[in-house]
This record gives structure tokens, sequence and C-alpha cells, in this order.
């Protein structure tokens, strides 16, 4: 189905708030839209929902199984505001939300589907799930002048830390379960990333609630939601491998022309396969076995 826009949707979603989990991919640019689409129509959401520009083309393939809903983020569009009416109109289900040129990957996820992760996730008593927003690269940037390949995909096997988060209201004690988590291209090329931006942790999968909003540092106003585990035993933690920032590093003219390559000596080629983010930390699979 195709929408105008987010409230043409909201007043009449027909099933896709039925039942979750339920994706919502916002749409930047025209970069890998339909490969990101699939992606998460193969993990298994129930509804995959897509905002993204009228004048934009879907393949035949995915335009189909999708809720296309009119968002232009780049004509002032904001993602935050989708993202929190959502949750205001399907209260319980799972919610995800990223990017285009963006891919979801969680422990196991080549044999089982989000729903399964979810639902062990629910069995913990878990309401989010912290995501790492891992980096992606393209090896070679003259063939790919963008940053973007899917068969040339690098990613940092090292460089990723985590800083306590301070609670302001509370004489900057670090919060409980909280940490700021670093890395990638966001932590080398950090004199063109703002600080506000900086951050590579995003809680991408929850579930909605009355009075529930996200906020613009990815995290939410329920401070337990900000968590990256319960208090008694480490949780179950995803990654979201993302072109994102490299598009970005690419196209800023104040630092396309200091990057020639993103390639140094801890960049791997990715292997699109969980055991690979398993093996360097940067997602956890918790009690899950």
């Amino acid at each position: 189905m195709q929408y105008p826009s987010l409230s043409a949707f909201l007043d009449s979603p027909g099933t896709a708030l039925a039942k979750g989990p339920v994706a919502m991919i916002f749409v930047e640019d025209q970069v890998e839209v339909d490969s990101s689409i699939r992606h998460h129509l193969d993990s298994g959401f129930k509804s995959v929902l897509v905002f993204m520009p009228n004048a934009f083309d879907l393949a035949p393939d995915v335009a189909d199984r999708v809720e296309r809903i009119g968002h232009d983020i780049a004509s002032g569009d904001s993602f935050i505001e989708a993202v929190n009416r959502v949750i205001e109109a399907a209260p319980g289900l799972w919610l995800y939300y990223c990017f285009n040129a963006e891919y979801l990957f969680f422990p196991f996820c080549e044999t089982r589907t989000v729903g399964e992760m979810l639902a062990f996730h629910t069995e913990e008593r878990r309401d989010a799930m912290l995501n790492y927003v891992v980096d992606l690269y393209a090896g070679d940037l003259d063939r790919h002048p963008e940053a973007v390949s899917l068969e040339d995909a690098h990613l940092d096997r090292s460089g990723y830390y985590a800083l306590a988060r301070k609670d302001p209201d509370n004489h900057n004690h670090p919060r409980e379960r909280q940490l700021d988590f670093f890395g990638g291209l966001r932590w080398r090329y950090e004199e063109h990333i703002p600080v506000e931006r900086r951050k590579i942790d995003r809680i991408a999968l929850f579930r909605a609630k009355p009075g529930l909003e996200l906020r613009a540092d990815h995290t939410f106003n329920d401070e337990e939601y900000n968590t990256y585990a319960c208090p008694w035993h480490h949780n179950l933690t995803a990654a979201v491998v993302s072109f994102r920032t490299a598009k970005a590093l690419k196209r800023n003219p104040g630092s396309t022309f200091d990057i020639h390559t993103f390639k140094w000596h801890n960049s791997a080629p990715f292997e699109w396969h969980s055991r690979q983010l398993l093996d360097l930390g940067l997602m956890e699979p918790g009690q899950w076995f």
C-alpha cells in the first residue's frame, strides 16, 4: 500500500500495526533502498513501513510487500516525530527503526527470525534492546566514490570503546547500566563529526507503550529502555551495520578531500554473517543459545 503521508497511514493502517515486530525504514537518499528493504523483510518483520519521498522509485518485488509512506527528511520531515507517532499508535508492539543502506544483524539471524529473538528477550522482562551501529565502507573509493558497496564492504575490527554515561540530574554520577559507545568511522574521523553525533549506540529495537518518546540522541525518555542489560545478567544485543557515516563523510565538502581511503590496518572485509560480529564483540547473545 502507498500513503501520501504518515497521517494518512495512521488513519487507516489496515493490518500493518496489528502484530509485531514492525520495522520502520527512513529513506534519506536513493542509495541501496531496495536491498535494505529486502534484508529486513527476510529478517522476519511482520510489517515494514518505508518512509520515503514520493519521487523515489521502489523495485517491483518490494513495493507490494511494504507500506510506503510519503516522508521527506531532506525537506525537513522528522524521523523522530514519525517514530513517536507510530509508538503512540502501536502500544505493546515491538518496533524497529533504521535508515536506508543499513542492515540489522542479531545473533543466529541466519537461522532464526527477529520475532523469535524478541520473544526470548520479552521472556527476560526486557522492553528494549541495545544496538551498536557498526560502520561499513567500500574498500576501494576510486571504484565506489560514494563509499557504498555491498560486495566490497569493510568494517573496523577494533577501536571500539565505552564511557560512563553521566546523569546531569544527579551531580553527573554515572547512570546505572548505561554507557556511551564509540568507534568506527565516527571515532577515526571525529574532527568531521559533531560531538553529539559521535556515539554508535542506538536503541533500535523497543516495545511501544503509552508516553514513550524517542529523543534526538537515539535514547528514550524511559531510562530503563536505555540500559544495555538487566540487573542480574547480560542480555541480547544486536548490530545495525551501516554505510550512513561513510556516505556522509564522502559527500561533505569539508571532509571528502581529506579521505582517499577508509581502509587502515584494522579493516576487515565484512562477511555479511552474524558470526563475524559475535566474534568481534559487536553484539552479545546473552542467555540465548
